[in-house]
């Protein structure tokens, strides 16, 4: 007797469930993902998250404006430079703070020093996640180097601390600049190997372009922000749009990519690595000269009212909301954070999407699960 021929209509499949997560290298941290699949085909995508809340925002409110900042840092521990650049700003808008024209300086040069540290850890990441080892390697090999000068000037390396109200710690070392010079020419070379290993590899660019769809329609929708939106055709670079800090004396360009895919958010941060070089660059060339800090009272209070100030993190924008009674400590204060909105782009990218192709779309979002996790 022969065997009956079934024909791919006649198939019946079954869906079920994968857990991927909390603790999986993809998700790069505490992150559960919950998948539905149909064969290699996903059908439904469903983030949890909890697993490494702290209560950053209600710790808080029982904390003095200054000390708050340093809590900060604990959030997005790959742009805590920026972190407490946020706050900073808020505190000094609210009680009409003055901040140095050097201390400005070295705010930006500390904040685009860790946009390059965390696009650099990004990279190695994400070609690791799409199935290349070497990358990851080179990436802290690479990153190290401007730890060293963290560490060097504000005495950390990865939760610094350093920008607070009215300016910056400490002054920067009397070698930094010389010291940063030469670190950019190095940089500069490690950026063509980067190009040579991965950008110009015919099985990374097959894994990304067309891959991960994102319309700009839809990064809209779900409050993206950063490379994520930007590689969708959405002018969202808050350097730009609202300047802090004397950014719109600065030349460089928003990143705008109109490829909507994987390969577009790739392409958006590598040259947002230039842009970065670019600003460091014009500001080592100028640094201003005077105090690097505002000197305040030892217990700093806010007027009553409601605060809002934003930021370019690495990930997007960051923003945090305060409100103040008047007192020493912040009635409440509430952080707007990138990843969490950037989160949301994960379902509408996958879905009928091979499972390969998940751990890639995850990648190229660059979600820091602390960011999101407060």
């Amino acid at each position: 007797m022969e065997n009956p021929i079934v024909t791919p209509s006649e198939l019946k499949t079954e869906e079920f469930v994968v857990n991927i997560g909390p603790q999986h290298p993809a998700t790069h941290g505490v992150l559960r993902v919950e998948a539905t699949l149909d064969g290699e085909i996903i059908k439904d995508v469903l983030p949890h998250l909890g697993y490494i809340h702290r209560g950053i925002e209600k710790m808080t409110e029982s904390l003095g404006y200054k000390q708050s900042i340093f809590l900060t840092s604990r959030m997005d521990y790959l742009s805590a430079h920026i972190n407490n650049h946020l706050c900073a700003l808020a505190i000094e808008k609210a009680a009409q703070i003055e901040v140095p024209a050097r201390a400005k300086a070295i705010r930006i040069i500390m904040d685009e020093l860790q946009r390059l540290t965390s696009h650099e850890l990004w990279w190695g990441s994400c070609a690791m996640d799409i199935g290349a080892v070497t990358p990851f390697f080179l990436a802290f090999r690479d990153r190290e180097r401007i730890l060293e000068l963290f560490e060097q000037n504000t005495g950390n390396r990865l939760t610094m601390s350093y920008i607070i109200p009215g300016g910056v710690m400490n002054d920067i070392r009397p070698d930094f600049v010389p010291k940063l010079k030469e670190l950019i020419k190095s940089i500069k070379d490690y950026r063509k190997e980067y190009d040579q290993l991965i950008t110009g590899n015919f099985i990374f660019q097959h894994r990304t372009q067309g891959i991960g769809i994102l319309s700009k329609e839809q990064a809209i929708s779900l409050g993206c922000t950063g490379p994520t939106a930007r590689a969708s055709g959405l002018s969202c670079d808050i350097r730009k749009l609202y300047p802090y800090d004397g950014y719109e004396k600065l030349d460089f360009k928003e990143v705008i990519d109109y490829g909507c895919d994987n390969w577009a958010r790739y392409v958006v941060r590598m040259e947002e690595m230039n842009q970065s070089i670019h600003i460091i660059e014009q500001l080592l060339d100028n640094m201003p000269t005077g105090e690097y800090r505002t000197k305040l009272k030892g217990v700093l209070k806010l007027p009553a009212g409601e605060y809002y100030q934003r930021v370019e993190s690495a990930r997007g924008e960051l923003g945090v909301y305060i409100v103040s009674d008047g007192g020493a400590k912040p009635y409440r204060m509430k952080f707007r954070t990138p990843c969490y909105s950037n989160l949301g782009a994960v379902k509408p990218i996958s879905v009928g999407m091979k499972i390969a192709d998940l751990m890639a779309n995850m990648a190229t979002i660059d979600l820091v699960i602390p960011d999101m996790d407060r």
